[in-house]
């Protein structure tokens, strides 16, 4: 029966789980990628378009300045006659299609002493009609009108604030005015001014053919924030952008108000005022009034490409997800299959049976390989029954054996990748094509992880065969539940039992408690280990006195443990390491072993390791290895 949460059902959710990740995360990442383009294009193009219909209200409005100043500069250098003045008035307008209307209005009894009104006003009365009118009467004195007392005043011209010109044009409207002199008696007197009117009708007409999006808008307010052409026409002339803020008691577009009637060129978020909706608002300076145009663009009208983009994405992930678990189980299956099939004939080989049938894989990749791998095994396994008298057999079995032998030792590592509690490494190097020392490394449960480290009696094959079921008797022992004392016991008893060619182990045999560091230990025999303190260095760790497993069958084991800080570590070792020997005859060491420690202390167990490893070949440099040297090494990392 196939174990529930199998490796199938394992690979399937791995794959899946990482796939869906990484899909999310590219989605995600898209999303925020064109999102960030598509604000900064959208922003960029506000800018421009706020800044380009300024501009042309700037050049009509500039446009519109020459004309009142040209008439000006006549008037100062000679007198005109009545008609003379109309004509010039009517030329003007009707060749200026974006003034509405033109006066020159003069200082009372200035252009006849008979006459205290003199204003002949030309003006545009529906499509393409101009109208005559002479303003100035008892109620309608234009010489107090701001257009008129303003620029006197200053001796300058000036763009008035826009207003309805009851009794002149009769609209909405904003005038030029410039100052006129004429010299009498030696004295530059002011005599007049001569205005340029342009309707905000016609500024209205503009702004609204600016289309932006389905909502947005454009819209202008004066020097002194109030509001010029909007297309709210309750708001025109009857509300500030300040009355505005106060209203909505909105702070924020309160202090856009300020940066516009500075005349600031800028981008910020408001509501609009058409619908509430999330909007930029561009503004651009209008320089020669002082007036300040804004443009409103709706956030979720310009972004609604990229939701949609968005939304389409996530279902199109969602639906090729699908279609990936799909692929995932159909691979996993085809994964797992074969390896369930070799995981059932490897049982039959181990009973002894070299005749079970193998499962076919045709595949060439790993599994396959495996599958491959495993036949050659049985087959070199038959193939030594069947010729063990001969040499070459021999030499290819022992061979087969050695890979198997290393085969059955924990090879990869780290061991457990999501085990961040804990770091560990070890290396065996036999000295013949077998070897009797063996290392081992398991988790009993979540927070117990067993080590061991083992150097067998003897060489060759009898050798590597009592390292293997040492190591199997060890670690099926282990998960019975039993304490290390009575594991070593029963694995002692076990190893003597009919043991005809009375061959030993030298063992240790540790139990780290990943919570709290504490390792449990017991020592059949073997070289001490040292603990490499963070803090105080390396030091031997204190024996146990028990004797080699399989010697005797009523041997006991004590227990001792000592405690791990986070950041130290224990180093496992064989024989082979301390009495390996040079070309003179000088063993490696106890001492020199623990000053190659205390000189990489503190480093990850890999590096210590290799460390040792490398001094041990250094030190026995061109001379042939006559042991086994098998270390490892682990270290603590308190979760």
């Amino acid at each position: 029966m196939r174990p529930r949460g199998g490796l199938a059902l394992r690979l399937t959710l791995l794959v899946f789980v990482c796939g869906g990740l990484a899909v999310g995360a590219v989605v995600a990442y898209n999303d925020f990628i064109t999102r960030r383009l598509v604000v900064r294009e959208i922003e960029d193009s506000a800018r421009n378009l706020a800044q380009s219909a300024a501009n042309h209200v700037e050049a009509v409005l500039r446009s519109t300045e020459k004309v009142p100043g040209f008439i000006s500069d006549l008037l100062e250098e000679g007198v005109y006659r009545e008609s003379e003045l109309w004509t010039l008035l009517l030329t003007e307008v009707e060749q200026n299609p974006e003034i509405y209307g033109a006066t020159i209005a003069f200082e009372p009894y200035a252009f006849d002493d008979s006459r205290r009104y003199f204003a002949p006003y030309f003006y545009r009365r529906g499509a393409g009609e101009i109208e005559f009118t002479l303003m100035g009467s008892d109620a309608y004195r234009y010489f107090n009108r701001d257009w008129y007392q303003i620029p006197k005043e200053l001796g300058h011209a000036v763009w008035s604030e826009p207003y309805y010109d009851e009794g002149g044009g009769n609209t909405l409207m904003a005038t030029y005015s410039v100052p006129f002199y004429r010299t009498v008696a030696g004295e530059r007197r002011f005599t007049g001014v001569v205005t340029a009117d342009v309707s905000l009708n016609w500024l209205q007409a503009y702004l609204s053919a600016i289309r932006i999006s389905q909502t947005g808008y454009a819209f202008l307010i004066s020097k002194n924030g109030r509001v010029v052409t909007h297309p709210r026409s309750d708001l025109v002339m009857n509300e500030t952008i300040f009355s505005l803020a106060e209203a909505q008691d909105d702070p924020g577009l309160r202090e856009i108000g300020r940066d516009m009637i500075r005349g600031q060129l800028g981008l910020a978020h408001t509501r609009s005022l058409l619908n509430n909706q999330e909007s930029w608002l561009v503004y651009a300076p209008v320089p020669s009034t002082g007036w300040s145009l804004g443009a409103v663009f709706p956030r979720e009208e310009l972004l609604g490409g990229v939701i949609d983009l968005a939304r389409t994405q996530l279902l199109l992930a969602a639906l090729g997800g699908l279609a990936f678990l799909g692929v995932i189980i159909a691979v996993a299956r085809s994964i797992t299959r074969p390896l369930t099939a070799l995981a059932r004939a490897s049982e039959e080989v181990a009973r002894g049976n070299l005749e079970g049938a193998l499962p076919v894989v045709r595949s060439r990749d790993e599994v396959g390989q495996l599958a491959a791998a495993f036949g050659r095994m049985q087959h070199d396994l038959k193939q030594y029954l069947a010729e063990h008298d001969q040499l070459l057999s021999i030499r290819h079995e022992l061979d087969v054996a050695r890979r198997i032998q290393q085969s059955i030792l924990p090879r990869t590592f780290p061991p457990f990748p999501d085990r961040h509690d804990f770091e560990i490494f070890a290396d065996m190097i036999p000295a013949q094509e077998l070897g009797g020392d063996f290392y081992d490394l398991f988790l009993i449960d979540t927070h117990h992880l067993g080590v061991a480290i083992g150097d067998v009696s003897g060489k060759g094959v009898p050798a590597a065969l009592f390292m293997a079921v040492t190591r199997t008797l060890l670690r099926s022992t282990a998960m019975q539940g039993l304490t290390l004392s009575e594991c070593l016991g029963r694995v002692n008893a076990l190893l003597c039992r009919d043991n005809t060619m009375e061959m030993f182990v030298t063992l240790f045999y540790g139990i780290l408690d990943t919570r709290s560091g504490t390792l449990e230990y017991g020592n059949g025999g073997h070289v001490h280990p040292f603990i490499l303190r963070k803090a105080t260095g390396v030091q031997e760790l204190e024996g146990t006195g028990g004797i080699a497993l399989g010697a005797l069958d009523s041997a006991r084991y004590e227990v001792r443990s000592t405690t791990l800080q986070a950041g130290d570590g224990i180093f496992l070792y064989t024989d082979g390491v301390t009495e390996a020997m040079d070309a003179e005859g000088q063993l490696f060491s106890d001492q020199r072993l623990r000053a190659c420690l205390g000189q990489i202390n503190g480093a990850g167990p890999e590096a210590v390791v290799r460390h040792v490893v490398e001094e041990v070949q250094r030190h026995t440099f061109q001379t042939a290895q006559n042991d086994d040297i098998t270390a490892m090494a682990l270290r603590y990392a308190r979760p």
